[in-house]
């Protein structure tokens, strides 16, 4: 017997999280190659962008943060569209949630470099923080759902 489809909600939320995740990622490398004046983040001693997004944590290896988040998002754009959703095939399941637990460990350090070591917020960093933490406890609630779905049928 197939599996049942996924939850629209599931479907279109988690699309819809990685898309905005991609916009601002994009944004943000736009930025780190074209240095444009951040948007709509103020400079003080808390919460500062251009700090943020300038310090030695803005690259890792000489690779910008922001294009790495790019490629992140990417990715789960395209293992969270609604196409990928139909494809059942566990290698793709998996992709989907192992992606989202990289994202998250990868932000918790970015966390931890803006409070610790830059002692600055990006609002813009922040957002993508928040979408990536949101992106995972969708897929993990999704896949606990299909879980139970697939203990029910059995």
């Amino acid at each position: 017997m197939p599996a049942p489809p996924q939850p629209r909600w599931l479907v279109l939320g988690s699309f819809a999280l990685a898309l905005a995740g991609t916009c601002i990622s994009a944004y943000l490398t736009l930025d780190h190659y074209a240095a444009l004046a951040p948007l709509a983040c103020p400079e003080n001693a808390t919460i500062n962008c251009v700090k943020v997004t300038t310090s030695s944590y803005s690259t890792l290896h000489g690779v910008p943060v922001a294009l790495l988040g790019l490629a992140f998002y990417v990715v789960m754009l395209a293992l969270c569209s609604p196409p990928a959703w139909r494809i059942r095939r566990p290698l793709v399941v998996r992709a989907r949630l192992a992606g989202s637990i990289v994202g998250v460990a990868f932000i918790l350090y970015l966390i931890w470099a803006e409070l610790f070591e830059i002692n600055a917020i990006c609002l813009w960093c922040t957002a993508v923080h928040l979408i990536t933490l949101a992106l995972f406890a969708l897929l993990l609630i999704g896949q606990s759902l299909t879980n139970a779905r697939t203990l029910d049928d059995s």
